[in-house]
């Protein structure tokens, strides 16, 4: 995976470089759902709706955050993709989560939720050829091409197990 710097915004640099590396993105993707599903299935009862600190999010909730946040990077890469020139903007995360009620869900249920949104985007990507995904649109006052956002997706994941392997377990 060789990105340009004009690809994104280096804020994402971390998420990219901590992206699951594969041959495709799809495949990234596809790998990523096992590992994610088998990294929550194996984290201990006691620790789903522990937050580390006041204030700090619990693994449900982080788990709604990657599920939300891959719903609105696909969105983006769809219309990235298909030539919407559209400046998208941003959002915001706390609202998202204190929304969205992790901790009164059951595990399995945000599982199946994360199932489905990682398989709407496996389709998604699988559909894009290479000219699509190479393309460039702007999101949050930067540009960002439809195969950043891919390698952002399992990055941003990531990034977030190993927060909660080193400050929750």
């Amino acid at each position: 995976m060789h990105l340009s710097p004009e690809e994104f915004n280096p804020y994402y640099a971390p998420y990219i470089e901590g992206a699951t590396k594969a041959n495709s993105i799809v495949k990234s993707l596809t790998l990523n759902l096992k590992n994610v599903v088998d990294f929550y299935n194996n984290l201990p009862d006691s620790r789903l709706e522990f937050a580390y600190a006041e204030g700090k999010w619990t693994p449900k909730d982080i788990l709604l955050h990657i599920i939300d946040t891959e719903r609105i990077f696909s969105y983006r890469a769809l219309r990235i993709a298909r030539g919407d020139k559209t400046e998208m903007v941003g959002f915001e995360q706390d609202d998202y989560i204190e929304s969205g009620k992790a901790n009164n869900r059951t595990l399995e249920n945000l599982l199946n939720e994360y199932k489905s949104v990682r398989n709407a985007t496996i389709s998604l990507f699988g559909s894009f050829s290479e000219t699509q995904l190479k393309s460039i649109g702007r999101a949050s006052g930067s540009p960002i091409s439809v195969r950043a956002i891919g390698h952002i997706i399992t990055g941003h994941e990531n990034h977030h197990n190993c927060v909660i392997e080193e400050r929750y377990l």
